[in-house]
């Protein structure tokens, strides 16, 4: 089972084939290549710090284990991220061994390293045009210059209006490890105080000899950028109010 760990840690490192559009019509080409432009000179908005409940679910079927997890992290100003473990439940070896090493490995990455390798930029990946999404999005075709366990091989799907970042979806461009034979993931952005955040992301991991492994992480966020922000859910009221009782 270390090896679902190893598959669902690689893939929260993150924060296109050529295709041609065909059937779109003149006015979806009218939309994507802008859409494109757009999207590619469109300057980063830093996200500086926060803070913000997140609730993480991972389980597999073949073993029958599940477990969840709810936990206060921030990103603080000098770049350092921490965790504080507020609530868990379920199987003791995913909790272990997959939900709080993923939490690890956020810190290291926080500690150390270049974030901006992972970012989809022009200088991680070719990107290109692709179609009109049913949701009225704009898919933009990603393909990663390198083979970097973190990066994706898929689609980026961004609004008409301007461009901005609704969510990513594809598959992990090379796999974390020999047990793991397929990573696919969609991860979800929203705009909270101006400022373009994850808010959710959910992987499907493919290991020998241990089936399907899923695993689900959303975002609630307190504050962004020292401003406080309203987006609280079921799933992190009651974390902030235990850590609340237990740090009056």
């Amino acid at each position: 089972m270390r090896r679902v760990a190893l598959a669902v840690v690689a893939v929260v490192s993150l924060a296109p084939w050529m295709t041609r559009v065909t059937g779109a019509g003149t006015a979806a080409t009218t939309t994507i290549e802008p859409a494109l432009r757009r999207f590619l000179a469109r300057p980063d908005e830093p996200l500086t710090q926060y803070r913000a409940v997140r609730h993480l679910e991972a389980s597999n079927e073949r073993f029958n284990l599940s477990a969840t997890l709810d936990a206060i992290t921030e990103l603080l100003p000098d770049g350092r991220f921490t965790y504080a473990v507020v609530r868990e439940t379920g199987s003791d070896y995913i909790r272990t061994k997959v939900l709080h090493p993923l939490l690890e490995h956020e810190v290291e990455v926080a500690g150390g390293g270049d974030p901006s390798r992972f970012a989809i930029s022009a200088g991680n990946y070719e990107l290109t045009a692709g179609e009109l999404a049913d949701d009225g999005t704009v898919k933009l075709l990603v393909k990663p210059r390198r083979r970097d366990v973190g990066l994706i091989d898929g689609a980026v799907f961004v609004t008409t209006a301007d461009a901005d970042m609704v969510r990513i979806e594809g598959r992990l461009v090379k796999n974390p490890s020999f047990w793991t034979t397929r990573v696919d993931l969609v991860r979800s952005y929203g705009r909270l105080g101006g400022v373009r955040v994850p808010v959710r992301l959910d992987t499907t991991a493919h290991i020998r000899f241990a089936g399907v492994s899923t695993m689900s992480m959303t975002y609630d966020y307190e504050t962004i950028n020292g401003r406080p922000v309203e987006s609280a859910s079921a799933n992190a009221r009651p974390a902030r109010e235990e850590m609340a009782s237990a740090h009056p």
